[in-house]
This record gives C-alpha cells, sequence and structure tokens, in this order.
C-alpha cells in the first residue's frame, strides 16, 4: 500500500509559482504531470514559468537542452479537475486561504480514486482542517515545498491528525525521488519554519521601522552573523510581503499576540508595495 514505485502520474491544482515551480520537479524527476488551473491564461503563464526556469537551469549546465524538453513534454496543462483523475499523487498549490483547500479537497475526493494521495502545499493552515473536507483524511498529507521550488533543496512534510503513516513515509520518499530533503512536522499552526520563520522576520522589519538600524545593515549583520543566505527584509521582499502577513495574521489568531504584525509590513501592504514581485517593498526591483 502507498509504494513510491506505483506513482507514475502527479497531479498539481495551481499553475502560480509554487504549482508551476512543483510541476517543473515531478516533470524533471522523470514523472508524468497534470497541471490544472482555473483558467488557460493562469496554465499557459505557469508553462512560460517552467520554460524560462529550464533554461536557466541549462544556462547554468544544470541539466541539458534534451533533459529540459523532454520534462516540458511530461507536463500537461488543463483547467479541468477531472483531468486529476488519472493521478497517484496530488499536490494542491492553491492559495493560502481555507475555504478554497477545503472545497478543492472535497472535489479531489469526488474525482481521484482510493489510494491516491492529497498532498497541499499550505505553509500555515491545518492538515487536519483541509483533510476533513474529504472521506478518507487518512491518505490527506502536507507537503509545503520552499520558494523557489526548483532551487530550494527542503520539503516540509506535515502530518494530520489522521494521516496514515504509510501516506506520512510515501511523502517523504517521493520528495526526496525529487531530490529533496525532509523534515517532519506535526499539524500545529505554522509548522516547524513559519512558525519561527515569521516572528524572525517580522521582527527584522519592526527593527527598521524603529530605526536601530538601516535595512541595508539589518540584512547585513544578520547574513554575516547568522550564516543565512539573506536577511529579513529582503527574504520577505523574496516571499512577497503579503504573503509574510497573511501568515503572521494567521498565526496571531492560533498562537497570540506574539506573531502581531509589525505595522511597517502592514503599510507596505496596503500600499501595494509587495515586494520582488511588484517591484517595490523594502528595496526597489528592476526589470
Amino acid at each position: 500500500m502507498y509504494e513510491l514505485s506505483e506513482i507514475e502520474t502527479v497531479g498539481v491544482v495551481g499553475a502560480g509559482t509554487m504549482g508551476a515551480g512543483i510541476a517543473q520537479v515531478a516533470a524533471t524527476a522523470g514523472y508524468d504531470v497534470v497541471m490544472r488551473d482555473v483558467k488557460s491564461d493562469f496554465v499557459e503563464n505557469g508553462f512560460d514559468a517552467i520554460e524560462d526556469s529550464l533554461s536557466r537551469l541549462v544556462g547554468r549546465e544544470e541539466l541539458s537542452e534534451a533533459e529540459a524538453e523532454a520534462a516540458q513534454d511530461r507536463i500537461t496543462g488543463t483547467t479541468e479537475l477531472d483531468d486529476l483523475s488519472v493521478a497517484d499523487l496530488v499536490v494542491e498549490a492553491a492559495p493560502e486561504n481555507m475555504e478554497i483547500k477545503r472545497d478543492i479537497f472535497a472535489d479531489l475526493d469526488e474525482v481521484t480514486t482510493e489510494g491516491t494521495v492529497l498532498g497541499t502545499n499550505t505553509s500555515t493552515l491545518s492538515i487536519t482542517t483541509i483533510a476533513n473536507a474529504t472521506d478518507r483524511a487518512d491518505e490527506v498529507v502536507g507537503l509545503h515545498f520552499m520558494n523557489p521550488v526548483p532551487i530550494m533543496t527542503g520539503v516540509e512534510v506535515v502530518t494530520g491528525e489522521r494521516t496514515d503513516d504509510a501516506v506520512t513515509a510515501l511523502a517523504h520518499e517521493f520528495a526526496e525521488e525529487l531530490g529533496k530533503e525532509t523534515w517532519e512536522s506535526d499539524d500545529k499552526p505554522g509548522f516547524v519554519t513559519n512558525r519561527i520563520l515569521m516572528p524572525w522576520l517580522n521582527e527584522g522589519i519592526r527593527a527598521f521601522d524603529e530605526g536601530v538600524a538601516t535595512k541595508e545593515d539589518i540584512d547585513r549583520g544578520m547574513t554575516l552573523g547568522t550564516n543565512v543566505p539573506m536577511g529579513p527584509l529582503e527574504l520577505a521582499d523574496h516571499i512577497g510581503l503579503d504573503v509574510c502577513l497573511h501568515a503572521t495574521e494567521t498565526l496571531r489568531e492560533e498562537l497570540g499576540d506574539r506573531y502581531t504584525p509589525a505595522y511597517l509590513l502592514k503599510r507596505k501592504v496596503e500600499a501595494g508595495d509587495l515586494g520582488k514581485k511588484t517591484g517595490r517593498g523594502f528595496y526597489e526591483y528592476g526589470e
């Protein structure tokens, strides 16, 4: 039951930054992939992102042109959720909204066969609550990929209240088959990564707002002082300030006032300065 060797086709729900990245690494690992989003434009944008990402990997000689073309050929795009019926494992990468995710999982419960593992890429939301939208909560597991998926080596495996141990083991094995390394978290708010990461980002933003140091020196101090690749302000820009705010607010609801978002973070989001994706956050980004 739940053997990695039986997974041939991977379904991905969502063709945005995370979904396209997951589709890419699955296809590169040799799986057939069905990538679904609600609009054909979203699917096409996902394909464009995958092509650009693969081209960069070819340019760095991490993939051959033949390997990149083969990966693209393994991915089928669709707007029909029913097309995921062929999948042996599905990873949902829809917006971080509980209602949306529960609706998707209720539909996946109908269109996929029993024994198909249903994974969610949620970064903060309860696996147990998502799984309860189905009649097979034992087959639902968290597969939290890090952004950008093709570059980052980590995947957080999160177990819900009823996740079968064999499903958890398969999630680890599948991620490792994609060339990732894994760690495991219980279904607690924020899991391991965001429970610790979001306060770190939030405090960096608060320190800047309170004039402790310039944004450059805050980031430089953390990169040189703790050996992380990016400081909190630069990393927040890369994640997306709206994503950081949503995650922090979710954690505050669950864990209390120690997760209260920094005022400057809220102000930036209200201004539409969301980071690298909009060209301006704490830093400015060109074309």
